[in-house]
């Protein structure tokens, strides 16, 4: 099989975008060649990780994870713009890229992130890769954004969950854009990757920090989440009808919560089995 060069295009969606690196290795097992990828909020994180080369790295790493690691990454910051900085995490996320310089990457990168004062997106394609990736996951309210040149910049899905207007078109043979947010029941083949159930513990500590921010018959978390949500998955539908990719491989956003980084396994999993469908699909058709 001949390699295809492939624009990658990686949305947003919180925990559901580990699914991303399952995506990549089964597109680079079928003889995939990916030349550029674009990224928003976590679409930016994991290309990123991959166009460095420390994408194995950092997967490693997230399959550790329980609850109790995800708590000991919180730093809760109030009255900063968000309630969390994140600064435990990107110590971490800066070992595996340090001053890595967007231009000097082996494969074209770009993210993209918010501009809520001027009401635009901005897009990220030169400078250090470690703050390009912070501004494009600030969540509002969540995380504290970041400062790039005078501008203080938020989560890229505010503005372009699924940045396919960004793509390197040039470079590439196919643009495949994987979208996180597919209003759509997981099928039935692919529900036994997901059976993985919290143990009780994990479920009471999810259960405290729900209850905590608690007002009346839903939780802070869920408002917030669920809003973006709801906003993301309504401008992904416009960017896919305008761009027309070659290829869109649809992530349910029913594999798991937004914020549920703890189940890094089988959402993985999930995504490497989407993936490989299609291409066998894809193969019997040709």
């Amino acid at each position: 099989m001949n390699k295809k060069r492939v624009s990658l295009v990686l949305g947003s969606g919180g925990a559901r975008g580990y699914a991303h690196i399952g995506v990549i290795e089964e597109l680079e097992k079928n003889g995939y060649e990916i030349v550029s990828v674009s990224g928003s909020s976590m679409g930016a994180l994991i290309g990123g990780l991959y166009a460095c080369g420390r994408l194995q790295d950092y997967k490693k790493w997230v399959l550790e994870f329980d609850i109790f690691d995800i708590l000991k990454l919180v730093d809760f910051s109030f009255g900063e713009g968000g309630m969390i900085k994140a600064d435990r995490v990107f110590k971490k996320i800066d070992a595996f890229i340090k001053d890595t310089k967007i231009e000097e990457l082996p494969i074209s990168f770009a993210a993209v992130a918010s501009d809520i004062s001027k009401k635009e997106e901005v897009h990220l394609n030169k400078g250090s890769l470690k703050d390009a990736i912070r501004a494009s996951i600030a969540i509002p309210t969540i995380f504290t954004p970041q400062e790039i040149e005078g501008r203080t910049l938020f989560d890229g899905g505010l503005c372009n969950p699924l940045p396919l207007s960004i793509v390197d078109r040039k470079k590439a043979d196919l643009i495949i854009a994987v979208n996180l947010n597919k209003s759509e029941e997981v099928k039935k083949e692919h529900t036994d990757i997901l059976e993985k159930k919290d143990n009780s513990l994990n479920l009471k500590i999810l259960d405290f920090i729900n209850n905590k921010s608690k007002k009346e018959k839903i939780s802070y978390f869920e408002i917030v989440t669920n809003s973006i949500e709801t906003m993301q998955e309504i401008i992904t539908k416009q960017q896919i009808k305008e761009c027309n990719p070659d290829i869109i491989l649809n992530i349910s956003n029913k594999i798991c919560q937004f914020y549920e980084f703890h189940k890094a396994k089988e959402t993985i999993e999930y995504g490497a089995a989407v993936t490989r469908e299609f291409l066998e699909n894809k193969n019997k058709e040709n």
